[in-house]
């Protein structure tokens, strides 16, 4: 069976809504590259196209696996979360499957006492969050906060931070945070 990359390289393209001088920016190749690779052409190298293939991102498997006719899933039950955190501290994916994610979205739940540990976290980007019920001490920089239900935090990822779950009873939250760290 022989694939047509140009085809499947434009349907990609499109289903991530990006046009050929986007996709060319983000792999730093020229929009002629993408184009001469979509009119079949040109037929890139295996390095080629994943360098192109990184501007979307999707790994080279993705890319000749992926089916293109599948609407990605706008609904997700309890157990299509998929659990990254432990017994202490729950970190629920929403959406962990989809393809081109550019949001992680998670429930999370701390158990009393329970936190991201004593090192803070840096990462690039920005995250935040909604308390739903519970008390989480949220600590972003040099300042700290315990916040309640309906309290909500929003800061650049870059500066050290942590959460502590400071209450008597399990904390719970739903943040996000862009670009997806899971």
């Amino acid at each position: 069976m022989s694939i047509d990359v140009g085809a499947r390289l434009r349907s990609v393209r499109n289903t991530f809504g990006l046009s050929q001088r986007e996709l060319a920016r983000r792999a730093g190749v020229t929009n002629g590259l993408i184009s001469l690779i979509e009119q079949n052409r040109v037929s890139p190298s295996v390095g080629s196209l994943k360098k192109v293939l990184d501007g979307v991102p999707m790994s080279l498997a993705e890319f000749f696996t992926l089916d293109l006719g599948a609407a990605p899933q706008p609904f997700y039950t309890a157990s299509d979360l998929v659990e990254l955190g432990s017994a202490d501290v729950s970190l629920r994916l929403v959406a962990a499957q989809r393809q081109g994610r550019q949001l992680t979205l998670l429930h999370e739940r701390y158990a009393p006492g329970a936190a991201t540990g004593d090192d803070m976290l840096a990462h690039r980007g920005e995250e935040g969050g909604v308390v739903i019920r519970g008390r989480l001490e949220v600590t972003v920089g040099g300042a700290s906060r315990v916040l309640g239900p309906g309290e909500a935090y929003y800061f650049a990822s870059q500066i050290p931070h942590r959460f502590r779950n400071t209450g008597r009873e399990p904390c719970e939250i739903i943040s996000a945070c862009t670009p997806p760290t899971f």
